[in-house]
């Protein structure tokens, strides 16, 4: 039995006969969370987790329908925030703690639609990084 050799139609059989199955995952209940918000110059991100820092859902422009230089408006912001938001809200979030992270023209506009969404904000923070001495300058021009 060992050295029998498998022909490839017996494989094909054998690969119907494996049924995977999918297991689906509960979704995560949130009562009080985190928002964070990266605004770049090109794009705008907003990341929703529990008070664990386990992601719960998540929107950006891009998926809120938005394609190349319109990606970069306060709009395209808007409606990728408000996206997030009401996943975040079907999970059952009525308090958040909000993070905001970089120079982008969505930082305000995210900010406006969090104010009206209805979601109690418990702290806003600005975690940008500064840098403290900058990177290493180009050497000197000889001659």
């Amino acid at each position: 039995m060992a050295n029998k050799k498998v022909t490839k139609n017996e494989i094909k059989d054998i690969k119907k006969e494996v049924v995977v199955k999918k297991v689906k995952k509960e979704p995560i209940k949130i009562n009080q969370g985190r928002v964070y918000i990266t605004a770049t110059f090109n794009n705008t991100l907003a990341t929703v987790t529990n008070e664990n820092g386990d992601v719960a859902c998540w929107g950006t422009t891009g998926t809120a329908g938005f394609k190349g230089s319109r990606k970069s408006t306060p709009f395209a912001a808007t409606s990728a925030i408000e996206s997030a938001i009401k996943k975040a809200k079907d999970l059952g979030m009525t308090s958040a703690k909000v993070f905001i992270k970089g120079p982008g023209p969505g930082r305000d506009a995210a900010l406006r639609v969090l104010r009206t969404s209805g979601v109690r904000i418990l702290m806003i923070a600005d975690v940008t990084p500064i840098p403290h001495n900058g990177c290493r300058p180009k050497k000197r021009k000889r001659g």
